[in-house]
Protein backbone atom coordinates (compact mmCIF):
# COMPACT_ATOMS: atom_id res chain seq x y z
CA UNK A 1 0.00 0.00 0.00
CA UNK A 2 1.34 3.86 -1.08
CA UNK A 3 2.22 5.90 2.28
CA UNK A 4 1.07 8.70 0.06
CA UNK A 5 -0.43 9.55 -2.93
CA UNK A 6 0.08 11.30 -6.16
CA UNK A 7 -0.56 14.32 -8.03
CA UNK A 8 0.64 16.32 -10.95
CA UNK A 9 1.32 19.78 -10.92
CA UNK A 10 0.67 21.49 -14.54
CA UNK A 11 3.55 23.57 -14.30
CA UNK A 12 5.32 19.76 -15.12
CA UNK A 13 3.50 20.04 -18.41
CA UNK A 14 2.43 24.19 -18.89
CA UNK A 15 2.80 24.14 -22.72
CA UNK A 16 -0.41 21.72 -22.83
CA UNK A 17 -3.94 22.91 -23.31
CA UNK A 18 -5.72 22.60 -19.69
CA UNK A 19 -8.42 20.03 -21.20
CA UNK A 20 -5.68 17.89 -22.60
CA UNK A 21 -3.35 18.06 -18.74
CA UNK A 22 -6.26 16.31 -17.60
CA UNK A 23 -6.74 13.75 -19.33
CA UNK A 24 -2.78 13.30 -19.40
CA UNK A 25 -2.70 13.68 -15.83
CA UNK A 26 -5.43 10.50 -15.40
CA UNK A 27 -3.89 8.63 -18.64
CA UNK A 28 -0.40 8.57 -16.23
CA UNK A 29 -1.91 7.39 -13.44
CA UNK A 30 -2.14 10.04 -11.16
CA UNK A 31 -5.45 10.63 -8.62
CA UNK A 32 -5.29 14.60 -8.96
CA UNK A 33 -4.18 17.48 -10.76
CA UNK A 34 -2.91 21.21 -9.62
CA UNK A 35 -4.28 23.54 -11.51
CA UNK A 36 -2.80 27.17 -12.74
CA UNK A 37 -5.15 30.12 -12.82
CA UNK A 38 -3.57 31.57 -15.83
CA UNK A 39 -4.00 27.94 -17.47
CA UNK A 40 -7.49 28.15 -16.52
CA UNK A 41 -7.47 31.51 -17.68
CA UNK A 42 -6.15 30.72 -21.62
CA UNK A 43 -8.87 28.20 -21.79
CA UNK A 44 -11.63 30.62 -20.98
CA UNK A 45 -10.09 33.44 -23.50
CA UNK A 46 -10.46 31.41 -26.27
CA UNK A 47 -14.24 30.20 -25.76
CA UNK A 48 -13.73 27.87 -22.88
CA UNK A 49 -15.70 27.29 -19.97
CA UNK A 50 -14.85 26.85 -16.28
CA UNK A 51 -18.31 23.88 -16.19
CA UNK A 52 -16.39 22.32 -19.37
CA UNK A 53 -13.20 21.97 -16.74
CA UNK A 54 -15.06 20.79 -13.40
CA UNK A 55 -16.87 18.26 -16.08
CA UNK A 56 -13.28 16.78 -17.35
CA UNK A 57 -12.18 16.78 -14.20
CA UNK A 58 -14.99 14.73 -13.10
CA UNK A 59 -15.18 12.36 -15.75
CA UNK A 60 -11.45 11.80 -15.36
CA UNK A 61 -12.22 10.77 -11.72
CA UNK A 62 -9.87 13.44 -10.51
CA UNK A 63 -9.22 15.59 -7.55
CA UNK A 64 -8.02 18.79 -7.72
CA UNK A 65 -5.91 19.56 -4.33
CA UNK A 66 -4.60 23.10 -5.02
CA UNK A 67 -4.97 25.99 -7.69
CA UNK A 68 -2.31 27.93 -7.80
CA UNK A 69 -1.73 31.17 -7.47
CA UNK A 70 -3.01 33.93 -5.08
CA UNK A 71 -0.55 36.74 -5.14
CA UNK A 72 -0.53 40.43 -4.05
CA UNK A 73 -2.59 40.37 -1.21
CA UNK A 74 0.58 39.99 1.57
CA UNK A 75 1.90 43.35 2.31
CA UNK A 76 -0.10 46.38 0.71
CA UNK A 77 -2.97 48.13 2.81
CA UNK A 78 -5.52 50.58 1.78
CA UNK A 79 -6.75 50.74 -1.78
CA UNK A 80 -3.64 48.60 -3.28
CA UNK A 81 -4.81 45.44 -0.90
CA UNK A 82 -8.20 46.82 -1.83
CA UNK A 83 -7.52 45.69 -5.78
CA UNK A 84 -5.32 42.89 -4.78
CA UNK A 85 -8.17 41.10 -3.25
CA UNK A 86 -10.65 41.53 -6.18
CA UNK A 87 -8.51 39.73 -8.49
CA UNK A 88 -7.91 37.18 -5.44
CA UNK A 89 -11.47 36.70 -4.94
CA UNK A 90 -11.77 35.95 -8.99
CA UNK A 91 -9.04 33.43 -8.62
CA UNK A 92 -10.99 31.97 -5.71
CA UNK A 93 -14.18 31.92 -7.20
CA UNK A 94 -12.40 29.67 -10.01
CA UNK A 95 -11.24 27.53 -7.64
CA UNK A 96 -14.51 26.75 -6.40
CA UNK A 97 -15.82 25.98 -9.49
CA UNK A 98 -13.11 23.20 -10.03
CA UNK A 99 -13.94 21.72 -6.77
CA UNK A 100 -10.24 22.83 -5.07
CA UNK A 101 -9.96 22.23 -1.46
CA UNK A 102 -7.10 24.95 -1.33
CA UNK A 103 -5.52 27.74 -3.27
CA UNK A 104 -1.87 28.40 -2.70
CA UNK A 105 -0.97 31.55 -1.55
CA UNK A 106 2.79 32.91 -1.88
CA UNK A 107 4.55 35.29 -0.08
CA UNK A 108 6.21 38.90 -1.50
CA UNK A 109 9.40 38.69 -3.11
CA UNK A 110 11.12 41.49 -0.68
CA UNK A 111 11.69 42.40 3.26
CA UNK A 112 7.84 41.30 4.57
CA UNK A 113 5.95 43.03 7.34
CA UNK A 114 5.23 39.80 9.44
CA UNK A 115 2.52 41.18 11.34
CA UNK A 116 0.23 42.99 8.58
CA UNK A 117 0.99 39.99 6.11
CA UNK A 118 -0.23 37.16 9.11
CA UNK A 119 -3.21 39.33 9.49
CA UNK A 120 -4.06 39.64 5.88
CA UNK A 121 -3.18 35.64 5.52
CA UNK A 122 -6.06 35.27 8.02
CA UNK A 123 -8.19 37.78 6.42
CA UNK A 124 -7.47 35.43 3.36
CA UNK A 125 -8.77 32.44 4.81
CA UNK A 126 -11.92 34.07 6.15
CA UNK A 127 -12.47 34.85 2.67
CA UNK A 128 -11.54 31.39 1.16
CA UNK A 129 -14.65 29.80 3.24
CA UNK A 130 -16.85 32.11 1.25
CA UNK A 131 -16.44 30.00 -1.65
CA UNK A 132 -15.53 26.73 0.45
CA UNK A 133 -11.87 27.08 -0.48
CA UNK A 134 -8.73 27.46 1.86
CA UNK A 135 -5.95 29.55 0.55
CA UNK A 136 -2.48 27.89 1.58
CA UNK A 137 0.72 29.85 2.83
CA UNK A 138 3.80 28.50 0.74
CA UNK A 139 7.53 29.65 1.50
CA UNK A 140 9.64 30.57 -1.15
CA UNK A 141 13.35 29.76 -1.53
CA UNK A 142 14.16 32.39 -3.73
CA UNK A 143 12.65 35.28 -2.53
CA UNK A 144 14.57 37.76 0.57
CA UNK A 145 12.44 37.18 3.90
CA UNK A 146 9.97 33.75 3.84
CA UNK A 147 11.84 31.64 2.44
CA UNK A 148 12.24 28.64 4.95
CA UNK A 149 9.46 26.02 6.73
CA UNK A 150 10.21 28.13 9.79
CA UNK A 151 9.03 31.32 8.36
CA UNK A 152 5.96 29.82 7.38
CA UNK A 153 5.14 28.33 10.53
CA UNK A 154 5.95 31.58 11.95
CA UNK A 155 2.89 33.45 9.58
CA UNK A 156 0.24 30.27 10.51
CA UNK A 157 0.93 31.03 13.86
CA UNK A 158 1.08 34.72 14.22
CA UNK A 159 -2.81 34.53 12.09
CA UNK A 160 -4.28 32.54 14.89
CA UNK A 161 -6.49 30.71 12.26
CA UNK A 162 -7.76 27.38 12.75
CA UNK A 163 -7.44 26.71 9.20
CA UNK A 164 -3.89 28.24 8.35
CA UNK A 165 -1.43 25.93 6.26
CA UNK A 166 1.02 25.54 4.50
CA UNK A 167 2.47 24.23 1.42
CA UNK A 168 6.03 22.04 1.62
CA UNK A 169 8.60 21.84 -1.27
CA UNK A 170 11.66 20.18 -1.03
CA UNK A 171 12.56 22.50 -3.77
CA UNK A 172 12.43 25.39 -1.46
CA UNK A 173 13.97 24.04 1.26
CA UNK A 174 17.68 23.12 -0.60
CA UNK A 175 16.68 26.70 -2.17
CA UNK A 176 15.91 28.93 0.69
CA UNK A 177 18.55 26.97 2.88
CA UNK A 178 16.24 26.45 6.17
CA UNK A 179 15.96 22.80 7.62
CA UNK A 180 13.13 20.47 6.01
CA UNK A 181 13.35 18.82 9.84
CA UNK A 182 11.42 21.71 10.61
CA UNK A 183 8.16 19.42 9.38
CA UNK A 184 8.35 18.05 12.96
CA UNK A 185 7.38 21.20 13.86
CA UNK A 186 3.90 20.61 11.63
CA UNK A 187 0.38 18.92 12.25
CA UNK A 188 -0.57 16.67 9.49
CA UNK A 189 -3.77 19.14 9.44
CA UNK A 190 -1.50 21.57 8.98
CA UNK A 191 0.09 20.75 5.97
CA UNK A 192 -2.19 21.50 2.35
CA UNK A 193 0.01 19.86 0.52
CA UNK A 194 3.67 18.78 -0.54
CA UNK A 195 4.76 20.05 -3.64
CA UNK A 196 7.65 17.15 -4.81
CA UNK A 197 10.81 17.60 -7.06
CA UNK A 198 14.60 17.45 -6.25
CA UNK A 199 17.61 19.86 -7.25
CA UNK A 200 21.35 19.51 -9.30
CA UNK A 201 24.35 19.81 -7.27
CA UNK A 202 25.05 22.55 -9.32
CA UNK A 203 24.35 25.76 -9.67
CA UNK A 204 25.15 26.36 -5.64
CA UNK A 205 21.92 26.50 -4.10
CA UNK A 206 21.41 30.03 -3.24
CA UNK A 207 21.64 30.53 -7.06
CA UNK A 208 19.40 28.06 -8.60
CA UNK A 209 15.70 29.06 -9.83
CA UNK A 210 12.68 27.17 -10.57
CA UNK A 211 14.11 26.09 -13.80
CA UNK A 212 16.87 24.48 -12.45
CA UNK A 213 14.36 21.41 -10.49
CA UNK A 214 14.98 18.33 -11.62
CA UNK A 215 12.91 14.99 -11.35
CA UNK A 216 12.69 12.91 -8.05
CA UNK A 217 16.00 11.02 -7.55
CA UNK A 218 17.70 12.84 -10.32
CA UNK A 219 19.54 15.42 -7.96
CA UNK A 220 21.08 15.59 -4.54
CA UNK A 221 18.12 16.21 -2.00
CA UNK A 222 17.86 13.26 0.33
CA UNK A 223 14.07 12.45 -0.39
CA UNK A 224 13.85 9.41 1.04
CA UNK A 225 14.80 11.65 4.68
CA UNK A 226 11.87 14.06 3.18
CA UNK A 227 9.25 11.38 2.61
CA UNK A 228 10.11 9.80 6.21
CA UNK A 229 9.90 13.34 7.80
CA UNK A 230 6.29 13.52 6.36
CA UNK A 231 5.30 9.96 7.44
CA UNK A 232 6.66 10.88 10.82
CA UNK A 233 4.48 14.10 11.56
CA UNK A 234 1.30 11.32 9.66
CA UNK A 235 1.06 13.22 6.66
CA UNK A 236 -0.54 10.65 3.66
CA UNK A 237 -1.61 12.51 1.41
CA UNK A 238 -0.96 14.21 -1.69
CA UNK A 239 2.84 14.69 -3.12
CA UNK A 240 2.68 16.83 -6.32
CA UNK A 241 5.44 16.46 -8.97
CA UNK A 242 6.33 19.92 -9.84
CA UNK A 243 8.60 20.63 -12.24
CA UNK A 244 9.64 23.95 -14.70
CA UNK A 245 11.94 22.97 -17.27
CA UNK A 246 11.78 23.66 -21.21
CA UNK A 247 12.91 20.31 -21.69
CA UNK A 248 10.26 18.83 -20.27
CA UNK A 249 8.06 21.42 -22.18
CA UNK A 250 8.93 20.37 -25.03
CA UNK A 251 8.54 16.39 -25.05
CA UNK A 252 5.35 14.37 -25.18
CA UNK A 253 3.37 15.84 -22.01
CA UNK A 254 1.96 12.08 -21.43
CA UNK A 255 5.67 10.56 -21.59
CA UNK A 256 6.59 13.12 -19.03
CA UNK A 257 3.97 12.28 -16.81
CA UNK A 258 4.40 9.01 -16.68
CA UNK A 259 8.11 9.17 -16.28
CA UNK A 260 7.68 11.14 -13.22
CA UNK A 261 5.22 9.28 -11.56
CA UNK A 262 7.52 6.77 -12.03
CA UNK A 263 10.61 8.48 -10.08
CA UNK A 264 8.34 9.68 -7.62
CA UNK A 265 7.04 6.27 -6.41
CA UNK A 266 10.66 4.90 -6.67
CA UNK A 267 11.90 7.58 -4.32
CA UNK A 268 8.73 7.78 -2.15
CA UNK A 269 8.24 4.15 -1.88
CA UNK A 270 10.92 2.71 -2.01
Amino acid sequence: MSRFRYCLNASTIRTTPVLRQIQVTREAGYDAIELWHDHIDQHLQSGGTLRELRVALDDHGLVVPTTIYLAGWFQPAGPQHTQALDEVRRRLEQAAAVGAEFAIAGPPPGAADRELGAQHYAELLDLGATFGVKPAFEYLGFVDDINTIDDAIDIIVRSQHPQATVVLDPFHCHRGGGPMESINKLLPHQIAISHFNDCPAFPPAHLQQDSDRVLPGDGVVDLNAYCNLLTSVGYNRWLSLELFREDLWSQDPLHVAQLGLQKMKAVAEG
